[in-house]
C-alpha cells in the first residue's frame, strides 16, 4: 500500500563536511576531509542520476541541502549539485530550495552566488548570540558575525531566512535566553527553529559536563525557557506550527492550512510524505520502504565507485508501523492530526485503534482530543517524546 494523494516528494542532500566539529554534535559530519569535497560532489551528481528512473513519476516540491555545513563547499560545487538535481528529477514550478549555512563560512559574495543559483531559503545555524556560549558549543563564529551574516543574506536578496537557536545550555540563565531571543527577533527572520540541548554520549560537551567542568543542564529551567519563547514569539506575531518551529505571520495565512513561511520541506517529514536522500547517511522514504545510506563518506564514495549498493540499512514498514509513524510525526505539529486525514491517508481508524492510549494521555494532561482530531497540549509539547512513545504498538 502506498499513500494516497499526488505523487510529490522532497529532496534532501547531505553534505557531511564541517570546518570544525562542534562540541555538542553527534551528527554524521566530519572535519578535515577537504580532499573529499570534489569527489563527493561528483558522487552526489552520479547518485541523483541513478535515482532518476525510480523517482520519475514523482514531482519534487522542495530541496534541502543540509549537513554538516554545506557552505564549506564553494558556491560552484553547490551549483553543480543543484543543476544535476534539477536536470535529473521532475520539479514543481516554484520549489522551496533551502541550504543550511554556518555564519562563519559565508561571505556576501557567497550568499549572492547561492541566491543566483536558485536557493530561495537560507537556514543559518546561529545557535547563540553570546560569544561565551558559542565558544562552549565549539562554534567557529561570533555573535557579531552571526548578525553580519543576516545582514549579508538580506543584501544578497534572501527574503526567507531561518535562524537556529539552542537553549538549555550549561550555565545559561533565563535572562540570557530572553536577551538572545530579543536580539534574534530584532533581526526579523521569517522563521525560527529553537532546540533544547541534548547531551549526546561521546561528544566533548557531554564529557565536560560528566567531568564537572560544566554544570549539568537544568531540565526545569529549559522548560521555562521554552515557555518563555512561546510567549515572546507569539507576542512578536510568529505562529508556533511545530514543536521546535515558528514562522512569522504573513498576509493571508488565516486562509492557509500552514503559515506561508513554514518550512515546506520539513512539513513533508512531519506528514510522513515521500523524500529522497542523496549522500552519505541520507535517508529516503518512498511511502513504504525507508533506506539509509552508508554513514562515512569514504565508504559511500567507494561503494558508488565500485557500482555497489550504498545502503547501510533498509526496512519495509507494515501498515501498522506506517500508521504509528504518521501519528508520532504528525503530533509534532501544533495543530495536531485530523481523524479524517488519518483515515484517508492510512485506511485505518486511528481514533478507535488508539482509544486507550488517547484516554491515558488525556488523563495525564498531555493530549487533547475531540471529534476533529488530536493534538498535544502545552504541557504535552514539553514532554513530547513521552507521548510519542505511548503510540508505539
Amino acid at each position: 500500500m502506498t499513500f494516497d494523494g499526488p505523487p510529490s516528494a522532497g529532496l534532501y542532500v547531505h553534505v557531511p563536511f564541517c570546518a570544525c566539529k562542534c562540541a555538542y554534535c553527534d551528527f554524521a559530519s566530519f572535519a578535515g576531509l577537504e580532499d573529499l569535497y570534489t569527489p563527493y560532489v561528483s558522487a552526489l551528481c552520479a547518485q541523483v542520476s541513478r535515482q532518476a528512473r525510480a523517482w520519475q513519476g514523482v514531482t519534487f516540491v522542495s530541496l534541502f541541502i543540509g549537513g554538516g555545513t554545506p557552505t564549506v563547499l564553494p558556491p560552484a560545487s553547490l551549483a553543480q549539485i543543484v543543476a544535476s538535481a534539477r536536470a535529473a528529477l521532475r520539479w514543481a514550478p516554484d520549489p522551496e530550495m533551502t541550504t543550511e549555512a554556518n555564519p562563519g563560512t559565508v561571505t556576501l559574495a557567497d550568499l549572492q552566488a547561492l541566491r543566483a543559483l536558485g536557493i530561495n531559503r537560507l537556514s543559518l545555524g546561529v545557535q547563540s548570540l553570546n560569544d561565551d556560549e558559542l565558544r562552549m558549543l565549539g562554534r567557529i563564529h561570533t555573535a557579531a558575525e552571526a548578525v553580519q551574516a543576516v545582514c549579508d543574506a538580506r543584501a544578497a536578496g534572501f527574503s526567507n531566512l531561518s535562524l537556529d537557536l539552542m537553549f538549555g545550555l550549561p550555565g545559561q540563565t533565563l535572562a540570557r535566553w530572553q536577551a538572545t531571543l530579543e536580539q534574534a527577533l530584532a533581526l526579523t527572520p521569517e522563521h525560527l527553529s529553537l532546540y533544547a540541548l541534548s547531551l549526546e554520549e561521546g561528544t566533548p560537551l557531554a564529557e565536560h559536563v560528566a567531568r564537572g567542568q560544566l554544570p549539568m543542564p537544568d531540565d526545569d529551567l529549559a522548560a521555562d525557557m521554552y515557555t518563555l519563547a512561546e510567549e515572546m514569539l507569539s507576542a512578536a506575531d510568529y505562529t508556533h506550527y511545530e514543536i521546535s518551529n515558528w514562522a512569522r505571520n504573513s498576509a493571508g495565512d488565516e486562509a492557509r492550512e500552514w503559515p506561508m513561511l513554514a518550512c515546506q520541506h520539513n512539513l513533508l517529514y512531519w506528514h510522513n510524505e515521500r523524500y529522497l536522500g542523496l549522500g552519505s547517511a541520507a535517508a529516503s522514504f518512498d511511502g513504504e520502504q525507508r533506506t539509509v545510506a552508508l554513514a562515512r563518506p569514504q565508504a559511500y564514495l567507494a561503494a558508488l565507485a565500485a557500482d555497489n549498493s550504498i545502503i547501510e540499512s533498509a526496512e519495509t514498514l507494515s501498515p501498522d508501523e506506517r500508521l504509528d509513524e504518521t501519528v508520532m510525526l504528525g503530533l509534532r505539529l501544533v495543530r495536531g492530526l485530523r481523524w479524517d486525514w488519518l483515515l484517508a491517508r492510512t485506511g485505518q481508524d486511528a481514533r478507535a485503534l488508539y482509544a486507550a492510549t488517547i484516554a491515558e494521555q488525556q488523563a495525564l494532561g498531555l493530549l487533547e482530543a475531540d471529534d476533529v482530531g488530536m493534538r498535544l497540549t502545552a504541557q504535552g509539547r514539553l514532554l513530547g517524546n513521552r507521548v510519542f512513545a505511548a503510540f508505539l504498538r
